[in-house]
């Protein structure tokens, strides 16, 4: 699915981004790019690359990690962002899944979505709950505890809780890495199926060249926290 076309349209714009961790640590090296709008566009490279941290830089996530973002610019829908709370940023369609399958482990899986869905205020949020886990396959689970859940159930349920609030962008940051194979491609099938809508523009951040090769439109590779031709 790999194009090297590029869409009139830019959604998304980062402009020489530089992320330092602890006051010292220099982890983003004037990182550029524009993500344009609908498809999918991949962030490629091995662990340590700054792909993470090129999506926590967008969505502004850094903070909690003790980084910050200490150069260049990060526009969105023509507006800069940078600043802006990442509750704001998902008011204004931006949602990022995190690498790790973020759930509250002692709620079930009804009730972790029903909680998302009740912060962003969403509406008929029963029936879009019901959709959602109709979609993703876990409607058996819907009573269970998440933390009771396998690595790809959990991984479902996450990328559920973020397509609640039908994000204008989505950001997927290693969305199929330590799953079977078998799991990984349901979860690469979804994504495929999802994103054909063009409904919802993703950027995918993976390490996996196959993975990339199958789903994205648009790939950049990353470097020792730079962007490489």
């Amino acid at each position: 699915m790999l194009d090297t076309a590029k869409s009139q349209e830019t959604l998304l714009e980062v402009n020489n981004v530089e992320v330092i961790y602890n006051h010292v640590i220099l982890v983003l090296k004037g990182v550029s790019l524009q993500v344009p709008k609908g498809g999918i566009t991949a962030l490629l490279g091995g662990n340590g690359a700054g792909k993470s941290t090129t999506l926590k830089s967008i969505s502004n996530l850094l903070l909690s990690e003790r980084g910050e973002v200490t150069k260049g610019s990060v526009i969105y829908r023509d507006q800069p962002v940078y600043g802006l709370s990442p509750a704001e940023l998902v008011r204004r369609g931006v949602i990022q899944v995190m690498e790790g399958r973020h759930c509250f482990g002692h709620l079930t899986v009804e009730e972790n979505l029903k909680v998302y869905g009740k912060m962003y205020g969403v509406n008929n949020l029963n029936e879009k709950i019901l959709n959602l886990m109709k979609e993703l396959n876990l409607l058996e689970f819907k009573k269970r505890k998440t933390g009771e859940l396998s690595s790809g159930q959990k991984n479902r349920v996450s990328l559920a809780k973020a397509l609640i609030n039908d994000p204008e962008i989505l950001f997927l940051d290693e969305p199929t890495a330590s799953l079977d194979p078998d799991v990984g491609d349901y979860i690469r099938t979804y994504i495929e199926n999802f994103a054909s809508k063009k409904t919802t523009t993703i950027l995918l951040a993976s390490h996996n060249m196959n993975e990339v090769e199958r789903l994205c439109n648009e790939v950049m590779m990353m470097k020792n926290g730079s962007i490489i031709d």
